[in-house]
């Protein structure tokens, strides 16, 4: 047994839906917990039998013991108990509760938890509080938890409350060093969306800096979820958005996505710089693709940026990143060759991405009364002063009322497995990582058992 599997973890799953169970693979691979406690809050079928059978088995991504093993391998769920309600899965024991709903009445407390990853989708709201009787992401502290992520984005649903100081937005690999182990108590591990597009604008604002990109937008062709219906059906009183009450087997289906929200959490630096995001879900099981464009201000109409400097940042990036986190790729890849690719936030498809330069036509007279507006507001800065000169110098010749920039709009591919592949498997890494800090600061998800 390695140092790392020389202790007694455990670990702690709210929910029982498709990033739970593909966690729990996950973690059972990796064996960094040796027990986990899933709360499923109501009976599964008529036996125990009944959660291994679906535990064992998926749609996706095939039978769990081919996963672990591959083709030749045999069942690995074994010892059912149904007196504990638990059964061994690869070695690591595994305990379903089936009675509460409310975090703060699961008993994480007895079964050792400290560590819980809630992924349920409903408790999303860090600023509600723990008693709430409809239940909070905050009961489970009251249950015995002492550190919380959240396999979603934070929503907050008074929009007159900040996000509290104890809580943190991160993506392993690009901003999981903001995660302070003393002060955040709840940790979002953001979306699968927000996961992949991080990957794929960090090598951006790195090489060209944020000054330089003047817009971007994005487009996710998203598979189908379980929150999708599987056949039409009436709409929920009040429901606002007939789309999602048509079948997922059948239509293209638009939606909203808030990456573009959560993205400014993981880095700061696109706050500053307008972006839209979009998505679209397509009748697929899983496997998805964004479709990133970005408006980049060039400094060469002669030289411009071109698709090989875009693949070759992209390239050079792989090796900045934790191994296997960002891929680039120059096959000709459709979606169901990325499905379970381990480890890969985002799969950058460089054969389709491409560029093209044209000049911007800047009215001079628009832009020295834009220049005024903000010298007069104090929001200019040094920047603003710039483009004062230049304008008024170019004015100065007479007839010349416009200036010309260089624009380069690249347009970039990137594939993810929105479920095991690559949101499950960066969820299992920060899981770890937070886990291995409370270890080192005495909080420990450790059950030392005689």
């Amino acid at each position: 047994m390695s140092e790392e599997n020389s202790v007694s973890r455990t670990l702690g799953i709210n929910g029982l839906g498709r990033i739970a169970k593909l966690s729990i693979w996950s973690h059972v691979e990796r064996k960094y917990f040796s027990e986990i406690v899933v709360n499923i809050g109501r009976e599964v079928g008529t036996r125990l039998a009944d959660i291994a059978h679906f535990l064992e088995r998926d749609s996706s991504y095939g039978a769990l013991h081919s996963y672990l093993y591959g083709a030749q391998a045999g069942r690995v769920i074994e010892n059912l108990d149904e007196k504990s309600g638990s059964f061994l899965v690869d070695g690591v024991k595994t305990t379903f509760l089936r009675s509460a709903r409310n975090p703060a009445h699961i008993d994480w407390r007895k079964h050792g938890v400290e560590l819980v990853v809630d992924a349920t989708g409903k408790f999303v709201d860090p600023t509600v509080s723990p008693e709430d009787p409809k239940g909070s992401l905050r009961g489970h502290f009251v249950a015995g938890a002492k550190k919380v992520i959240l396999s979603a984005p934070f929503k907050i649903k008074d929009k007159t409350r900040a996000m509290p100081p104890d809580a943190v937005t991160t993506v392993m690999g690009i901003n999981d060093s903001e995660y302070d182990p003393k002060k955040h108590l709840v940790v979002s591990n953001a979306s699968c969306t927000t996961t992949c597009l991080a990957y794929m604008v960090k090598p951006l604002l790195d090489y060209f800096g944020a000054e330089r990109v003047l817009s971007a937008a994005m487009t996710t062709v998203h598979a189908a979820t379980s929150s999708q219906s599987v056949l039409d059906h009436a709409p929920g009183s009040g429901a606002t958005d007939l789309r999602k009450s048509r079948s997922a087997f059948n239509n293209i289906i638009l939606t909203s996505t808030g990456a573009a929200k959560a993205l400014g959490l993981v880095i700061p630096e696109m706050k500053g710089i307008g972006f839209i995001a979009e998505s679209v879900r397509v009748p697929v099981t899983t496997g998805s693709l964004i479709i990133l464009a970005v408006m980049i201000q060039d400094k060469s109409l002669t030289a411009p940026i071109n698709r090989e400097l875009i693949n070759d940042i992209y390239r050079k990036a792989v090796s900045l990143f934790p191994e296997g986190y960002l891929v680039f790729s120059n096959e000709q890849n459709v979606s169901s060759d990325i499905v379970g690719l381990p480890r890969a936030a985002a799969v950058i498809e460089g054969h389709e991405n491409h560029t093209r330069t044209s000049a911007v036509r800047i009215d001079l007279e628009h832009l020295a009364s834009a220049v005024k507006l903000l010298e007069s507001t104090g929001e200019g800065g040094s920047a603003a002063l710039d483009l004062s000169t230049v304008s008024r110098s170019a004015k100065s010749e007479g007839p010349q009322k416009f200036i010309e920039v260089p624009v380069t709009q690249a347009v970039i591919y990137g594939w993810y497995d929105n479920e095991l592949g690559s949101y499950t498997n960066m969820l299992r890494d920060r899981t770890v990582s937070i886990a291995k800090l409370m270890e080192r600061e005495g909080r420990t998800p450790m059950t030392v058992r005689a």
